[in-house]
């Protein structure tokens, strides 16, 4: 008893609103468990994705640039990182639960494939007539059942709320299979068209404000885009200009204001967030968690700031995620995947043995490929065929 009042005070935030997660009601695990002396339900959760094997292996995944075309490019991992720091900042402005918004952020691409978004789409198309693959499915099967840490369990039994977050995008089929697994559990409220917690929204948003910045500037480190390109951009040029005005002697070094640029566009955008959910919340005339479920998505940009954003993330995709020099690579990374998967498919024995004795063999692929970091499967894939693409 002592243990259990112990963990639900330590650590806790002083000024939680109504609105947020508390995790000493939390929905609780798959797997009941004594609480931690020291330590509350999501803090709990956001050690157990740190120490797991999963999260070690997204500093060898790709975001833009594969792993080999340089060392300060973002990762999986520093991006994980950067959607914590950005979902924190905001999450303590709203009082909601920072503790669950870092366990979401650490874990949301826990089942990112190598190769970034090029190798899911092409897991995607080899899995097909098996299912399908979908990373965000992917990202609760690594903290549902492929992680293996601890003898009771499969997983890392995470809480049902940071469970939720992890899974923020789910088709109607699987959605329906997670439901007959897990009656009322995180796939329901994608048949109910419910919402999940404010903590899961803001995760969503905060990924999307960390892409568009650090992508600008991995992007402008590699000469693939230009600041005379960004400046058609309006939400880049205005925040360009702005330091240019106020710190003129600057002209002369451009990385410096590509940097301040940056971090002027994050905190308006933080900001943005910030005073639109407070809006929303009031609008709406939730006062509770369970009547926030119910409610539209209430963590959002204003119209004219999502307006912006969508602009400089159509840029990016034209300019950058779709720049020859990046396509070129991205072919390469797909028939690596692709290579990898049929040979894997004709020869399981080629996988380590507990990959390799699962009765659902395709499946089973997906998972070993998956898991990957993008110069394993390099490795791997020239181990197979012979020859080096990349």
């Amino acid at each position: 008893m002592y243990a259990e009042s112990l963990a639900s005070s330590i650590g806790s935030q002083s000024s939680l609103s109504a609105l947020a997660c508390d995790p000493a009601q939390t929905r609780g695990r798959r797997f009941a468990e004594a609480p931690a002396p020291t330590r509350n339900a999501f803090q709990r959760d956001r050690d157990r994705i740190v120490h797991s094997t999963a999260f070690r292996r997204l500093v060898y995944k790709t975001q833009v640039f594969l792993n080999h075309e340089g060392d300060l490019f973002r990762t999986r991992l520093t991006h994980s990182l950067e959607v914590a720091q950005l979902g924190r900042s905001i999450a303590r402005a709203l009082g909601l639960n920072e503790d669950l918004v870092e366990a979401i952020a650490l874990a949301h691409d826990l089942g990112h494939t190598p190769f970034g978004h090029a190798g899911q789409d092409t897991l995607n198309e080899c899995m097909a007539e098996h299912g399908g693959f979908e990373h965000n499915l992917q990202s609760l099967r690594v903290v549902d059942q492929l992680e293996e840490r601890y003898p009771a369990f499969d997983g890392l039994n995470l809480s049902f709320e940071t469970r939720e977050g992890v899974l923020k995008h789910c088709s109607r089929s699987n959605a329906e299979r997670l439901e007959r697994v897990e009656p009322g559990g995180v796939g329901r409220r994608f048949i109910d068209r419910t919402q999940p917690s404010l903590e899961a929204q803001l995760c969503n948003l905060a990924d999307a404000i960390a892409y568009n910045a650090h992508d600008i500037d991995d992007g402008v480190r590699s000469g693939l885009i230009g600041i005379e390109q960004l400046l058609q951009v309006e939400l880049f040029a205005h925040y360009h200009q702005q330091t240019l005005d106020e710190y003129p002697y600057l002209s002369e070094k451009p990385r410096r204001v590509l940097y301040e640029t940056i971090r002027r566009m994050l905190s308006d955008q933080v900001y943005d967030v910030i005073d639109t959910t407070r809006q929303a919340v009031a609008q709406a005339g939730v006062l509770t968690l369970a009547e926030a479920r119910l409610a539209g998505p209430l963590v959002a940009f204003s119209s004219g700031m999502k307006t912006r954003s969508s602009e400089l993330k159509k840029f990016l995709f034209a300019q950058l995620y779709r720049h020859p020099q990046v396509m070129h690579t991205t072919g390469q990374a797909q028939q690596v995947v692709r290579e990898l998967f049929a040979a894997y498919v004709s020869q399981p024995a080629e996988m380590p043995a507990d990959f390799a004795a699962n009765a659902n063999l395709h499946r089973s692929v997906a998972d070993y490929i998956a898991g990957m970091t993008d110069r394993f499967a390099l490795r791997e894939h020239e181990r197979l065929t012979g020859r080096k693409l990349l």
